[in-house]
């Protein structure tokens, strides 16, 4: 009997039961009279992070992105400033660094698959032997895995750099028993739809840097919020799959192709964006029911990451010392450093022939993830228009063509996560 429900990395990942009956409820408010006002929708979930992060200031948004673009607006950059962030990256973090102005200069990776401290440090001494005007550095916590937070910092400090936190896969992680969000100038987190916590779209600012902060609310009380049609579109997402996942094999996945062919179900990334281009919902405020949703997540958030360790113990268990024979050559499947306060948003582990095993896992209906497939994804972005050298940061590049991210969110089973490593260690599978 074939398995019409997919093991699935992504596809909404977080949205349970009560997620999506709550979203049913902020749709059905949304068209029925009296339409409520665009209220200032994310106080109360800027309250929450201030609280929990323990920062004088927190602005929320529609997205990471735009929350990254207004802190760099914020910077005041000039045209040419130099902004360093990693390599193995989504092209929604040197986009914004373009719109604002500056330019992204690309560090490679260390095996945590984040900024590689030794590699900063070379390129910083070589910008500024040029005359290179270095304003920031970004430290991105990949996959929820803290990055060498004190050794970045450090090198920072000593070369007058700002520190931007990017915390969009890392709510609720920490280093050294500190939350990350809570060690930079200033840190920005996203609510995107696969996120550590999801509202579709959504993103959040927070710092305890008042010049800053007096900067940022200063551009913060002219943004827009977005058209409530682009809401409306963007809240039915987790209804919609919610019919698509179960039937995924019958007729969803035809109804996923044709919701996107038809332009029924946003993209989480432009066209526009993959040619550097900024499209014209960002920046903005964070809508009402976007703000509702997060906060509801945001009550979950604990659960949410403590399955996601438990997942990610069984796969660390189970697939260490896995037979390099597996999947061909002589490889064995690599997996993440274990580092405490991980949350593993995603559990990434690496393998040559990684095309090869995410092509035959989906014929067994195994849905596995490939961020990132591109040292800067999704595929179809402009290397050139991102000012990304090939060749550049030789790791991230590696690390590309190898990754392999298995799920861990609330929706995948200890029984779901058996399967998968069943299949992982499967040589003729």
């Amino acid at each position: 009997m074939i398995n019409i429900k997919p093991i699935s990395i992504s596809l909404s990942p977080n949205m349970q039961g009560d997620d999506i009956f709550l979203a049913l409820k902020l749709l059905a408010r949304m068209i029925t009279p009296p339409h409520p006002p665009f209220v200032r929708g994310g106080i109360a979930l800027e309250d929450v992070f201030r609280e929990y992060l323990n920062t004088k200031y927190a602005f929320s948004f529609n997205s990471g992105r735009s929350a990254l673009y207004v802190i760099l607006k914020a910077l005041e950059l000039k045209s040419g400033d130099e902004v360093l962030l990693q390599a193995f990256t989504c092209n929604a973090v040197p986009n914004p660094v373009i719109w604002a102005g500056g330019k992204p200069v690309y560090v490679d990776i260390d095996d945590t698959l984040n900024i590689d401290p030794v590699d900063l440090e070379k390129k910083i001494t070589l910008r500024q032997a040029q005359g290179k005007l270095l304003r920031a550095v970004i430290i991105q916590n990949t996959f929820g895995v803290p990055a060498q937070i004190d050794k970045i910092l450090e090198i920072a400090r000593r070369h007058n750099l700002m520190v931007i936190e990017d915390c969009a896969h890392a709510l609720g992680a920490k280093f050294n028993n500190r939350l990350l969000g809570a060690f930079g100038d200033i840190a920005f987190f996203s609510f995107g739809r696969d996120k550590v916590i999801s509202s579709v779209w959504g993103g959040m600012i927070t710092t305890n840097n008042k010049n800053l902060a007096d900067k940022i609310s200063s551009i913060y009380k002219d943004l827009p919020y977005p058209s409530k049609f682009w809401t409306f579109k963007q809240l039915l997402h987790p209804v919609l799959f919610s019919i698509i996942i179960p039937s995924y094999y019958i007729f969803g996945k035809y109804f996923l192709a044709f919701l996107r062919v038809a332009r029924g179900i946003g993209l989480a990334v432009s066209r526009e964006e993959r040619m550097g281009e900024m499209p014209d919902m960002f920046p903005a405020r964070l809508p009402e029911a976007f703000a509702t949703l997060a906060l509801h997540q945001f009550g979950k958030l604990e659960k949410y990451n403590a399955h996601r360790k438990k997942i990610a113990e069984l796969y660390l268990e189970e697939l260490s010392g896995s037979d390099p024979d597996s999947w061909g050559g002589l490889t064995p499947i690599v997996l993440p450093m274990e580092k405490e306060g991980a949350i593993y948003l995603r559990f990434n582990i690496r393998h040559p022939n990684a095309r090869e095993i995410i092509k035959k896992a989906k014929q067994n209906h195994v849905l596995l993830g490939d961020w990132y497939k591109n040292v800067i994804d999704p595929v179809g972005t402009d290397f050139e228009k991102m000012g990304y050298t090939p060749g550049s940061c030789p790791k991230a590049e590696i690390a590309a063509n190898e990754s392999i991210n298995l799920p861990t969110h609330i929706n995948i089973s200890g029984k779901n996560a058996q399967s998968i490593i069943d299949f992982l260690k499967n040589k003729n599978a």
